[in-house]
């Protein structure tokens, strides 16, 4: 495991260790290593030349810690051009995920409340990563991203196939900063996010297949895992962790090319991974911004896929044929039964026909 940028994962509740995205530009490179404010200038001015000099002056640096700085830049795979009498150019190609690639597209209420943002370049699982920051007492607003899990999951403990190029997330949530009553409309919050980031940085149109998958095509493109844990003294939630796996090009193994999809089939644009990131952070981490569950299970509504031909509904062991008719005010799926009788579903999941979409 490599931490590439943001928080120490063995201080990650120590404020002094933390790279606080809210804080003013001077305060927050004294958190930084040289490396790292090197790249927020040069992430600043992505597809244009700054002069070492002028780096090294903006950064109270010398030109040689500059010319380290970005002889290491490169050999993480920034494709960094030097031009002659001009100085330093990140190409806009890169697409390496970074906290100084998300910042530029974090909205100032974004940036100034999530807390933190740790990018890696693997991890066995960002959900993980993040119940471990959680337990530890981590803020609100904790977010944690990888660039590819070696043991990404999902509901039921499924695997998660998450190779590099896709953007999987998981952000910390403490339930008092949420105007939310049922914990479904945090799913339900987490696949409009998707969906709307989706509809904002692509042409595609994305469905939702209850309760949590995001599907384009009839291909599954996003997962999204919520995970909580209770306090058995006041029976409320402590803290929860919401983890979105997003496939955003397709480099599937034949097992999965029938049902997983990407967002970018033919190849995604450059430089779209951080954008990406920050839309997603945008929308679940902008207070003024959170509608309240009538609205967001609205928007859930409509956009799920209540196929005209009959689904599977799996509860445990149990598998049984019906007809989605939609959902209630708490996010469940109405379901009719061959009989005509209707069943609401809290837990479970279904299957959908092919072609679903």
């Amino acid at each position: 495991m490599s931490i590439r940028t943001g928080i120490d994962p063995k201080a990650c509740c120590n404020p002094q260790h933390a790279f606080f995205i809210g804080t003013q530009p001077a305060e927050r490179s004294t958190q930084m290593t040289t490396k790292e404010r090197v790249l927020e200038q040069l992430e600043q001015q992505r597809g244009k030349s700054i002069s070492g000099a002028k780096l090294a002056e903006q950064l109270s640096l010398s030109r040689n810690a500059v010319w380290k700085a970005i002889t290491a830049l490169r050999t993480e795979g920034y494709q960094i051009q030097a031009v002659t009498n001009k100085g330093y150019c990140l190409a806009p190609e890169n697409d390496i995920l970074s906290v100084q690639g998300i910042l530029p597209f974090l909205s100032p209420d974004a940036a100034k409340y999530a807390n933190q943002i740790s990018v890696f370049d693997s991890l066995p699982s960002t959900n993980q990563k993040a119940k471990e920051y959680a337990v530890s007492g981590a803020a609100h607003g904790t977010v944690v991203i990888a660039e590819t899990q070696t043991a990404g999951r999902g509901r039921y403990d499924r695997s998660f196939f998450s190779p590099n190029g896709g953007l999987y997330l998981s952000i910390v949530l403490h339930p008092a900063h949420l105007p939310f009553t049922h914990i479904t409309a945090v799913t339900a919050f987490a696949a409009n996010a998707v969906c709307e980031t989706i509809e904002a940085l692509s042409d595609r149109k994305p469905a939702v297949k209850w309760v949590n998958d995001v599907l384009i095509g009839g291909k599954k493109v996003c997962g999204i895992l919520t995970e909580a844990v209770t306090d058995f003294e006041s029976g409320g939630l402590s803290w929860i962790v919401l983890g979105i796996g997003i496939n955003l090009t397709a480099q599937f193994p034949p097992e999965l090319q029938k049902i997983a999809g990407a967002v970018f089939p033919d190849g995604a644009p450059a430089g779209c991974r951080n954008q990406f990131a920050a839309s997603l952070i945008n929308k679940l981490l902008t207070d003024s911004a959170i509608p309240d569950e009538p609205a967001i299970f609205a928007a859930y509504r409509a956009r799920l896929l209540l196929p005209e031909a009959e689904i599977t509904v799996q509860q445990g062991d149990v598998a049984y044929p019906a007809s989605a008719v939609g959902i209630n005010d708490c996010g469940h799926l109405i379901v009719r039964l061959r009989d005509g009788s209707q069943r609401i579903l809290t837990s479970g999941e279904i299957r959908l026909p092919y072609p679903s979409a």
